[in-house]
C-alpha cells in the first residue's frame, strides 16, 4: 500500500473502544470526526505508517467459519453480554486501549467461545462485537485474512440480529453494520480486493444515511481504483469539504484522480497544499513531478523528482511499485515514468 492509501483505508472503525491501530488513531462512530479523520501533527507521520501487505506474515486463522448452517438456529445473535464472557469482553477492551493487541486478541478470540447457541450439538459463536473486536486486533497485528474472516462472521450476525431481534424497550439489537461494513470494505481495499471492498463501502454508506468523511474517503479511493474516476473525483471533493481546515494526505489522491480527468490545474493547486504539509515525503515529490511535467516544465520536473532520495527514488521506477503499491491512476504513471527516464533512470 501506498502512504496516501493507507491512510484512508487504513483507518478502520471500532463501534466499541477508541485504540490505536498501527499508529493512527480510531474510535467509534462519534468520534470519527476527532480521531480517525485527523493525522497525527507531526510531519513525520507521513512517512511512518504501517508496512506494506507484502510485508506482513499473517498468523494461523483462530476462529471456525461461520457460513455452514448458519440459519435456523435457537436463539438469534447477540448484542449484548453477561457473566464471565463480558468481565473478559472488557478486559480485552482495556488491553486494546492499552495498545496490547496480542493480549486484547486472546481474550476477544475466548468470548467468541464462551458465548454459544447450540443447534444439533454443536456450539455456534454468536457475540457479534467479540467477533468484531477480534477482527480490530487482527488488523492492528497485520492478520489480514484472519481478520477478513472475523469481520465477515460479525456482518453476518449483525444481519441475523436484525432479522431475528424484535424491537422493544430493554432489547440491544446490532445497530452497527454501516461501521462493520466500512471495516470489512477499508480492509478489503488494503487487501486485493477492490471490487469487494466497493461493494461494501457502498452498503455502509447507503446504511449511515448521511454523509460521513470517513466512509467517503475510502469510497473515493475504492471507487478509483475500480477505474470510476468521476464519481470518485465527486466524492474526493466531498470528503475535502468536509475537512477543509486540515491538510490530509488522502488529498494527494484527489489530486492524481484531477490529472487522470484532465484537469491538471485543479490537481496541482490542491497538491501544493499537500506538499506544503508533507514536503519531504517521497510520494509527494514524485506527484509533485508528475503535475510539473503534466503542465510541460520537464526540467522542474526532474530537478524535483531527483529531491527524492536515491533508494526511495528507486521505487518510483518500478511499474509494479506505482501499480500495485501506491497504485497511482494510469494517466500519473505515464507521465512520471517519462520524467524518470528523462532523469537517466532505468525502468523496471
Amino acid at each position: 500500500m501506498g502512504l496516501s492509501n493507507l491512510l484512508i483505508a487504513g483507518c478502520l472503525l471500532v463501534p466499541w473502544t477508541p485504540r490505536l491501530v498501527n499508529g493512527w488513531s480510531v474510535g467509534g462512530r462519534e468520534s470519527v470526526g476527532q480521531q480517525c479523520g485527523v493525522e497525527n501533527k507531526d510531519r513525520r507521520s507521513f512517512l511512518k505508517l504501517v508496512p506494506t501487505v507484502a510485508s506482513i506474515v499473517l498468523t494461523q486463522n483462530i476462529q471456525p467459519s461461520f457460513a455452514e448452517e448458519a440459519v435456523g438456529l435457537e436463539e438469534p445473535p447477540s448484542a449484548n453480554l453477561s457473566g464471565d464472557a463480558k468481565k473478559l469482553f472488557n478486559d480485552g477492551r482495556v488491553f486494546e486501549s492499552q495498545g496490547n493487541m496480542a493480549a486484547a486478541q486472546r481474550l476477544y478470540a475466548k468470548v467468541t467461545k464462551i458465548e454459544p447457541r447450540v443447534r444439533k450439538k454443536k456450539q455456534w459463536l454468536n457475540f457479534i462485537y467479540g467477533w468484531s473486536n477480534l477482527g480490530n486486533t487482527q488488523v492492528a497485528l497485520g492478520d489480514l485474512e484472519p481478520a477478513e474472516s472475523s469481520y465477515s462472521t460479525a456482518i453476518d450476525l449483525c444481519r441475523e440480529n436484525l432479522e431475528r431481534t424484535e424491537k422493544g424497550f430493554g432489547i440491544k439489537r446490532c445497530d452497527d453494520l454501516s461501521v462493520l461494513l466500512l471495516n470489512r470494505g477499508s480492509l478489503r481495499l488494503n487487501n486485493g480486493r477492490p471490487k469487494e471492498a466497493l461493494d461494501d463501502l457502498e452498503s455502509s454508506s447507503v446504511l449511515r444515511g448521511r454523509p460521513d468523511a470517513i466512509i467517503v474517503q475510502n469510497l473515493a479511493r475504492a471507487r478509483e481504483v475500480n477505474g470510476y474516476y468521476s464519481q470518485s473525483d465527486r466524492d474526493y471533493n466531498l470528503a475535502i469539504s468536509m475537512t477543509a481546515n486540515e491538510v490530509n494526505p488522502f488529498w494527494l489522491r484527489s489530486a492524481l484522480v484531477k490529472l487522470q480527468l484532465g484537469d491538471v490545474q485543479g490537481g496541482f493547486d490542491l497538491l501544493k497544499r499537500v506538499d506544503n504539509r508533507f514536503p519531504e515525503a517521497p510520494e509527494v515529490r514524485a506527484a509533485y513531478a508528475t503535475f510539473l511535467a503534466a503542465k510541460g516544465d520537464q526540467i522542474a520536473a526532474q530537478r524535483k523528482y531527483l529531491e527524492i532520495p536515491d533508494r526511495q527514488r528507486e521505487k518510483f521506477t518500478q511499474k509494479e511499485y506505482l501499480t500495485k503499491v501506491v497504485t497511482w491512476p494510469p494517466a500519473a504513471i505515464d507521465t512520471l515514468r517519462k520524467v524518470s527516464t528523462a532523469a537517466g533512470d532505468k525502468q523496471t
